[in-house]
């Protein structure tokens, strides 16, 4: 796996995904209108603990923001990178 894994969105299965010879790791969204709810993240657990949860997250927020889109974490782990990276507040849909 590269040094730094590239994200790329896969439109036809709603998912961006990080992608190496040990598995796929996936955040899971659904888009409707100008709202872009981000569902499930999972990482293989052959590459858990390498920081791809947050690489995933961060890309799909960065995505929003360049996309004028507002984003509904409905994932826990979303939901726990939000919180801890307040740059992101302004995307909330509930904000």
């Amino acid at each position: 796996m590269p040094d730094t894994p590239s994200v790329t969105r896969n439109d036809p299965a709603s998912e961006f995904e990080i992608r190496s010879d040990a598995g796929i790791a996936i955040l899971k969204y659904s888009r409707h209108g100008d709202m872009l709810d981000l569902i499930h993240t999972e990482v293989p657990e052959d590459l858990a603990g390498r920081g791809l949860g947050s690489l995933l997250t961060k890309s799909a927020l960065d995505y929003a923001r360049a996309n004028n889109l507002r984003v509904i974490a409905t994932c826990p782990f979303v939901q726990t990178y939000m919180s801890r990276h307040r740059e992101y507040d302004d995307l909330r849909a509930e904000a």
